[in-house]
């Protein structure tokens, strides 16, 4: 998925979608310890696809945060 799609997301879409893929890495180094894993790659698209999913999530927190320190200010 790209990531302007990632960010047409609602936030909670995008926390569920952020614990599938810690899931889903999950079962790949498993399958990585017991030497199943057919694509060897997965791993590090998979990380990358939570790095950018944790890093939108944190984006919007910050934003939510900033416009509440605004309104509290005026």
């Amino acid at each position: 998925m790209s990531l302007k799609e990632l960010r047409e997301k609602p936030t909670d879409a995008l926390t569920s979608e952020l614990k599938d893929k810690q899931k889903h890495l999950f079962d790949l180094r498993s399958q990585a310890v017991t030497e199943k894993l057919e694509d060897p790659s997965q791993l590090g698209k998979t990380r990358r696809e939570i790095a950018q999913l944790k890093t939108l999530v944190h984006e919007r927190e910050l934003a939510v945060k900033k416009n509440a320190v605004a309104a509290a200010a005026k």
